[in-house]
């Protein structure tokens, strides 16, 4: 035992919505105290590069959709003006 864990243990420290929140911040490349414009603004830019009248996927779309509403999500104090995606947010 490593400092009073077993090696295997060592791995597992961070929890599956952990994991999730940091590869949804990879994939749009934002921080991790990333503000909602950001982070919109990241998605907007991530879906033109994936969009499927370009080349990508609607796999990879949604996958960018997935990740900017679980980001989003996480935000805290949401302001009231944040109770649903609009037109012009997505």
């Amino acid at each position: 035992m490593i400092f009073g864990k077993w090696p295997w243990q060592l791995a597992q420290t961070h929890s599956t919505r952990s994991q999730a929140l940091r590869h949804a911040r990879t994939l749009l490349g934002v921080r991790k105290n990333a503000t909602r414009t950001e982070i919109l603004r990241a998605h907007k830019h991530l879906v033109a590069m994936v969009h499927p009248d370009r080349g990508g996927t609607s796999t990879q779309v949604h996958e960018a959709n997935a990740a900017r509403d679980m980001l989003i999500d996480e935000l805290p104090n949401p302001s009231p003006q944040d109770d649903g995606p609009t037109g012009r947010d997505r």
